[in-house]
Order: structure tokens, then C-alpha cells, then sequence
């Protein structure tokens, strides 16, 4: 599934719509561009300085030198030539500072803007795509696919464009000196160009594989460090060894696949290259020994400096191709990521809720499917009052869980309407929506902070008197006096440092604080003790004064006293009414109720199916 997703939103012409985050930067760009271009003619000097130098010696100096000067003497004009290379190397140190330093800086700024682009995009999709999409490939994006994009910029691109400059500058010299020599010299230039554009081309796929590889090693090692404790508890360690080892090994061989090509490209690129150099330096040498004027002996010894300054940096080629067939695998995803449109968005043209927010409920005839195709709501319809407490029960899969989504806009019923204070959900703004509803899940999510930074999660402000105030009410407090560092106590990565219901009243205290006028309770005493939950359960009509609350409870105890009790079942509401009425009626509540209280007699059978 989850590579499915990845190959359906692979985007197109991904290296232009990178350049296009250098825009705003356009001035600084072409500034580093200049100066790598300065920097390349310079460093390309040197073999034209030495033929110069050569032919003076010989006394065959360039009148340009005699006219520069004003003189012919021959110590002046080594003097000059001599000032003159140090003025070179100076000028080429000095650019070449400046474009490194340009298109770091310029690689650092894509790179963040690159970074946060794809976070916040990813923050806007819908939770089927988090549901189908496995963590590590989505940390593959954020930080390899990125990271290989800013190494590119930082290098590759630079080694492009001097690659681009040195045929330019060192072609127009030579040719302007001997248009012959310069032919013989570039003859393996078609070679080496076409066996370049026909590497890039089997180099790519290979590439890709790599990339699907990591994601596939990097999703493997998150889900095992994140799952340490199973895999200790099990014993599993030889087990996941195997499993982290065969995907290392995908990610080895897609390498060893890309390395084998890689690695034959620079010899036989070099094996072209000596034929031109070797015919420069024949056809020359022969020209000056025989005396035909055509070249002399510093344009033999420029052209054979020369014609290794052009070739040579070929061989590198393959490298550059490396690096941009990396970067601009990498773009694809991340612009992929970046331009797959989130399937559940805030209306153009939004509603807004009356204020005061009432939180009135209602479902009509909803109906609602995975992309498995099992239909979980199947025309559910409730309604839900302001100010009400209610207790939904049901057996596992009747789809309570998948009411809570569908409340919080996490997906859309595939029929009918959820109306929030008689507005469809979908006409609202996704941040209205879900400013108005504080959710307390089984699944309790902690960040890595303080007990107080993730009670009053989400504010910018921290007002400890009403953090206090709402652990209080969450039966929180009281432990977290007996900490050292009391609230300022860090909680370790997804709360580690605590226990299971100590996480759980947290999330309860975290919820209260965000002070919602509709407050979900999610299987919220399921990882508490028996006098916690009992010290929960009597601040509950406390804590939901005034509000709307769904109590969704397997802890029929839990929701004993709520207003109403729906009981759900095959996506329906089965039963409805209070504890007392649903006992007595005999169906499915009774039957939960008989097996949580220890009485299986004539229920076995029902306890044997919700077991």
C-alpha cells in the first residue's frame, strides 16, 4: 500500500521545480554562479601561463606581453609573467571562496525551506495516508531525500557548471591556437558523452532502487527501536536481527547493483581520453620537430596541459551523474510528497459555528468504508445534546472507534451527514472543527518535554495555576508533587518515564486544559487502576459539566451513569437508554454487563464471541 502511495505522486521535472527555491535567493545565486565561472577560467590559466613562459625563454615571447609592458627585454617580461601568476592564483583563491561559500549557504536555505514545505504539507493529509504509509519512508523523505537534494546543490551543481565553463573557455582557446590539434585532441569527446548519457540512463533505475531500499531499511529500524519492549519481552531479538539484517541487505544489494556500474564508467572513460591525449602529443611533437611553424613549443606544451585540464575532469562525469541522479530521485519524492493534494481540506468558502459553541451532535445515515471495501457505519444515525453526557458501548469492530474520526473530520462517510450545532462538518474550516472537540485517546501520544508543556500541549503560554488546576481534576496532581522536579519533570520520548495510567491521566489533564465545548473520552480509564478509574469516574460529571461528552468505555462501569448509553453493533445503534433499561432488556449491553461482572452462566456463549 504504502508504496503505492509513493509511486502515484512521483512528480515531473523534479530538478526545474527545485531550482525554483532559489528565486527568492536569485541575486546570491548568480553571484556564486559568477564567481564559480571566474573561479574556472582562472584555474584553467596556469597551462596558458606556462606556454607563455616557455616561448619567452626561447625568445619567442606573445607581442601582446612587449606591448602590455612596453618592452621587449626578456627579464621584464619574466618579471611580468611572474606577477601575473600570482595574480591568478590569487583571484582564483579568492572566487572560489566565494562561490563555496555561496552555494553552501544557498544549499543550507533550500535545504530548511525544502524541510519545512514537505512537515507542514505532510501535517495538512489526511490519516489514511499516515494509516497506509509506513513512518520510516516518511523520515526517508524528510531527512535523507533532503539531505541528498543539499549535498547536490552544495556540489553537483557546481561541478556541472564548471564542467560546463572548461569546454567553453578551454575549447575557444585551443581552437583559436590550432583548430587540428584541437580536433585530435577532442576526438574522444563523442565517446565520452555518449558513453556518459547511456550511463545516466541504466544508472537511474538503479538509483531508485536504492532510495525505495533505505525507505524500506529506515521504516524497519524506527518500528523496531519504537517497539523495543515487545521484541524484549518476546525474546524476539534473534528474530528481528534476521528482519533488520534482510532489509539491510535489500539496501546493500540495490547498492552493490548501482556500484557495479559506477565503478567500470571512470576506467573506460579514461581509456578514451589517452587516445586524444596521445594524438595531441604525436601530431604536435611532430609539427615542432619538423620545423613546419605551424605550432610552437609552448602551444605543444599548453595544448598537452590543456587537453588533460579538458579530459580528465570527465572522468569525474560519472561522479557528478551520481550525484544528480541521487538528487534528482530525491527531488521526486519530496516534490511528490510536497504535490500530492490531501484528500480531506477546509471548503473554499467555509461556514462558521455560532458562538457560543454549542457542541450538538448529529449523524444521519451515515454510512462509511475503508478502501478495504468492508462498510464499518452502515446508516448509523444519533444525535447528541448540548450538555450531554453519553456512554457508547459495543463489541470490538461495531465501529466506535471510526465515529471518533469521523467526528474529528479525519475522514468523510461515504453517505449522509455529521453536523456539528446543525452545520455538515465538511462546510466547516478543519481548525474549527477541531478546536471545538477535546479528545482523550487509548492511544496516548507524549512528546519528549516536560509534564507541564504537555498538559498545556499546543498554547504558547504556559498558565501553571490552570495546568494545576486541570491535573487536579485528572487525578494527576497529587503524583506529580511526590516528583523531585514536579511539573518541570521530563517525560521521555512518548512519555517512557511513565506509567500507563499515569500517561492516561495526563491526556485527560491535557484535554480538560484545551477546555472544548464537545470532550471525547476514548477508552480513557483503560490503563488505570481500579481507584483511579473510580476517582475518574466521579469527577467525570465534573469535568463534563456544561459540555458535550461521548464516554466510549469496554469498562461498562465507566458509563454507568451517563444520560444515555448507545449501544453499537454492526455499525448501527443497537440499543439506547440507561444502564438500568439496557440491563433489562437482555440484549447485547446485558449480555457485556453479565460478563463483566462475573456472571458467564447463560452469556458463555456471547463472552465466547466478544472474548
Amino acid at each position: 500500500m504504502s508504496q503505492t502511495i509513493i509511486e502515484t505522486s512521483l512528480s515531473s521535472r523534479p530538478m526545474w521545480k527545485l531550482f525554483r527555491y532559489l528565486r527568492p535567493h536569485w541575486k546570491f545565486f548568480s553571484w556564486s554562479c559568477f564567481s564559480s565561472i571566474l573561479n574556472k577560467i582562472l584555474d584553467l590559466m596556469p597551462p596558458v601561463l606556462v606556454g607563455w613562459v616557455i616561448d619567452s625563454v626561447r625568445r619567442d615571447p606573445p607581442e601582446w606581453i612587449s606591448i602590455v609592458i612596453g618592452t621587449d627585454d626578456l627579464w621584464y617580461i619574466a618579471i611580468f609573467l611572474a606577477v601575473l601568476g600570482v595574480v591568478i592564483f590569487v583571484f582564483e583563491s579568492l572566487f572560489q571562496w566565494a562561490y563555496q561559500h555561496g552555494f553552501m549557504n544557498l544549499a543550507q536555505s533550500v535545504q530548511h525551506k525544502l524541510r519545512t514545505d514537505a512537515y507542514n504539507h505532510l501535517q495538512t493529509r489526511e490519516i489514511e495516508f499516515f494509516e497506509n504509509h509506513r513512518m520510516g519512508e516518511t523520515m526517508a523523505m524528510l531527512n535523507d531525500d533532503v539531505n541528498q537534494i543539499e549535498r547536490f546543490l552544495n556540489i553537483g551543481f557546481n561541478e556541472i557548471l564548471q564542467l560546463f565553463v572548461l569546454f567553453i573557455f578551454a575549447g575557444g582557446v585551443m581552437f583559436g591556437i590550432s583548430w587540428e590539434l584541437a580536433l585530435v585532441g577532442l576526438l574522444p569527446l563523442p565517446i565520452v558523452l555518449w558513453g556518459s548519457l547511456l550511463y545516466q540512463n541504466l544508472i537511474s533505475p538503479r538509483y531508485k532502487k536504492v532510495r525505495e531500499a533505505v525507505g524500506a531499511l529506515s521504516s524497519r529500524l524506527e518500528n523496531n527501536i519504537a517497539g523495543i519492549l515487545v521484541i524484549k519481552s518476546f525474546t524476539a531479538e534473534k528474530f528481528e536481527s534476521a528482519r533488520v539484517a534482510a532489509a539491510s541487505r535489500e539496501y546493500q544489494h540495490a547498492n552493490f547493483h548501482a556500484i557495479k556500474l559506477s565503478a567500470v564508467y571512470v576506467p573506460l572513460i579514461r581509456m578514451a581520453i589517452a587516445l586524444g591525449f596521445g594524438g595531441v602529443l604525436l601530431l604536435g611533437s611532430y609539427w615542432v620537430l619538423e620545423d613546419k611553424g605551424i605550432i610552437t613549443v609552448g602551444e605543444l606544451v599548453f595544448f598537452s596541459m590543456m587537453i588533460q585540464r579538458l579530459l580528465w575532469p570527465l572522468t569525474r562525469m560519472g561522479v557528478t551523474l551520481d550525484e544528480y541522479e541521487r538528487a534528482k530521485a530525491s527531488a521526486r519524492r519530496t516534490f511528490g510528497l510536497l504535490e500530492a493534494p490531501s484528500k480531506i481540506v477546509s471548503p473554499s468558502a467555509p461556514k462558521s459555528l455560532v458562538q457560543p459553541v454549542q457542541g450538538r451532535i448529529e449523524l444521519n445515515n451515515v454510512c462509511f468504508n475503508y478502501q478495504r471495501g468492508v462498510e464499518v457505519l452502515k446508516g448509523l444515525n444519533m444525535s447528541v445534546n448540548q450538555g450531554e453526557m453519553i456512554g457508547i458501548a459495543g463489541v470490538t469492530g461495531a465501529g466506535k472507534s471510526t465515529l471518533i474520526k469521523l467526528l474529528l473530520r479525519f475522514y468523510d462517510p461515504t453517505e449522509g451527514q455529521v453536523l456539528l450545532d446543525g452545520i455538515d462538518l465538511r462546510e466547516l474550516r478543519l481548525s474549527e472543527i477541531r478546536k471545538q472537540i477535546s479528545l482523550v485517546s487509548q492511544d496516548v501520544y507524549l512528546f519528549h518535554g516536560t509534564i507541564a508543556e504537555n498538559i498545556a500541549y499546543g498554547p504558547d503560554d504556559l498558565d501553571m495555576q490552570r495546568i494545576k488546576d486541570a491535573s487536579q481534576s485528572a487525578q494527576l496532581h497529587e503524583f506529580v508533587m511526590t516528583l523531585p522536579e514536579g511539573y518541570q519533570t521530563i517525560v521521555g520520548e512518548r512519555g517512557i518515564r511513565l506509567s500507563g495510567g499515569q500517561r492516561q491521566r495526563l491526556s485527560i489533564a491535557r484535554a480538560i486544559l484545551k477546555n472544548s465545548p464537545v470532550m471525547i473520552f476514548d477508552e480513557a480509564t483503560s490503563s488505570v487502576d481500579t481507584e483511579t478509574e473510580r476517582e475518574i469516574q466521579a469527577n467525570l460529571a465534573r469535568i463534563t459539566k456544561g459540555k458535550t461528552a461521548l464516554v466510549i468505555a469496554h469498562r461498562l462501569s465507566t458509563i454507568r451513569h451517563a444520560d444515555r448509553i448507545l449501544v453499537m453493533r454492526d455499525g448501527k445503534v443497537a440499543e439506547e437508554g440507561h444502564h438500568d433499561d439496557l440491563v433489562s432488556l437482555e440484549g447485547t449491553y446485558a449480555d457485556l454487563w453479565h460478563i463483566q461482572s462475573g456472571d458467564f452462566g447463560r452469556h458463555s456463549d456471547t463472552y465466547r464471541m466478544t472474548a
